[in-house]
């Protein structure tokens, strides 16, 4: 299971159906509405990877609506057939958390500023922690174990009603300790933005260590997107993560640009995002063409670039075990067109694709349909991509050093 404070959902009403392609926890698991390409066109270098461990979108539907009939949760009831399907990326959101996402693909949510997901012990993983977060700044990091909130353990809980707990979202929210029901988030404090400035006590485990900290929760920003010129007049575009607006604010970035200066895009760490931003991103750099196909259910189908593009600049992409998902279908993308050279480390290997569906009770689930691949057709599940100069250490100068080479500084 997956999950985050920012709450990643899927489909709001009056959309149609809505593909992701999940990213492991970051704060929006990426909404791709009606305007991803739905033409069927791939090219013809065989199948893609067919789907493996997903949950039965008909079993998690049905079990959803007898928890409904019975008057239980119909978001632990599919949370539940998930989990249990080992479908890894997986997840289910109530109708709140949906509200509370589209804040944060507006730009801001209220937390401190980590991202987790259940694993198959059914232990609550940090995935990945803001720049920046009260989370960030108590040294919290991916890999840490969360234990418990306010003192109550939370080791097979919905990863939803965690992150509910962690942003001081209580209103709806008891959980029950051995001392009886208690109310987490902080001593009692109101949901949404009025949690903000209230503390919340975290206990953590990492390599067999436990401590706790004590977290003030604020409203955070979204802003994913960062310009800054370095040495030799090029710029580096740093893309925290794919969320609403990124896609265009790259594209402004490389519009912007000093004429014949060079882009290093920074995509360490970008655990991913929403397909339509990604794939307005990778347009920055070409001129239309095809970005990524990918089979949903079965059915193959193709991302392509917009038209228009900067094709002259040279480019690097700058990359690491974090970039995944969404990022890693721009890091392909750009390599196998042969647009820019990749530099850095082996990418993570999140390229699975997320279908989601409303339940009856309005709560959403987010179910693996398939997975995607590059333009030359690799498979990115479980390999990732392999940059054309795989550098570990001092990987951001050994990346000028390429953009120098190739003519992007002055």
């Amino acid at each position: 299971m997956s999950g985050s404070e920012s709450h990643r959902m899927s489909r709001g009403p009056g959309r149609g159906a809505a593909l992701t392609l999940l990213f492991a926890s970051v704060l929006a698991t990426g909404v791709a509405t009606n305007s991803l390409p739905r033409d069927g066109r791939t090219p013809s270098d065989g199948p893609t990877r067919s789907v493996s461990s997903t949950a039965d979108r008909d079993e998690v539907a049905r079990a959803a609506a007898e928890a409904v009939a019975d008057g239980k949760s119909a978001t632990e009831a599919a949370e539940e057939v998930v989990s249990r399907s080992g479908d890894r990326w997986g997840a289910v959101y109530d109708k709140k958390e949906y509200e509370e996402f589209e804040q944060a693909l507006d730009g801001e949510y209220t937390g401190v500023g980590l991202w987790a997901r259940r694993t198959v012990a059914g232990l609550i993983e940090v995935t990945r922690v803001a720049p920046g977060s009260p989370a960030a700044k108590a040294g919290i990091g991916p890999g840490d174990i969360v234990r418990d909130i306010d003192g109550v353990g939370v080791s097979r809980r919905p990863v939803t009603e965690v992150m509910a707990l962690l942003r001081g979202d209580n209103e709806n929210v008891t959980v029950k300790s051995d001392k009886g029901s208690a109310r987490s988030g902080g001593g009692g404090a109101p949901a949404g933005a009025s949690a903000v400035g209230t503390s919340v006590a975290v206990g953590l485990e990492r390599d067999g260590q436990r401590w706790t900290e004590s977290l003030r929760r604020a409203r955070l920003a979204t802003e994913s997107v960062s310009v800054d010129p370095i040495e030799g007049g090029a710029l580096r575009i740093k893309v925290e993560s794919f969320t609403k607006g990124s896609g265009e604010r790259v594209r402004d970035a490389v519009r912007e640009a000093p004429k014949g200066a060079g882009v290093l895009l920074d995509l360490r760490g970008n655990a991913g995002g929403l397909v339509t931003e990604a794939v307005k991103a990778t347009s920055a750099f070409l001129d239309g063409g095809l970005v990524a196909t990918y089979d949903m259910r079965g059915e193959q189908r193709a991302l392509y670039a917009d038209s228009g593009g900067d094709t002259g600049r040279p480019v690097v992409v700058l990359v690491d075990g974090g970039t995944m998902s969404a990022a890693e279908l721009v890091t392909g993308a750009l390599k196998d067109r042969g647009r820019a050279v990749t530099v850095g480390t082996r990418t993570f290997g999140k390229g699975s694709v997320q279908m989601p569906s409303t339940l009856a009770d309005g709560s959403v689930a987010e179910l693996t349909v398939g997975h995607y691949r590059t333009p030359s057709g690799h498979g990115v599940d479980g390999r990732g991509v392999t940059p054309d100069l795989q550098v570990s250490e001092r990987a951001q100068e050994r990346a000028r050093t390429v953009l120098s080479g190739l003519g992007g500084t002055q």
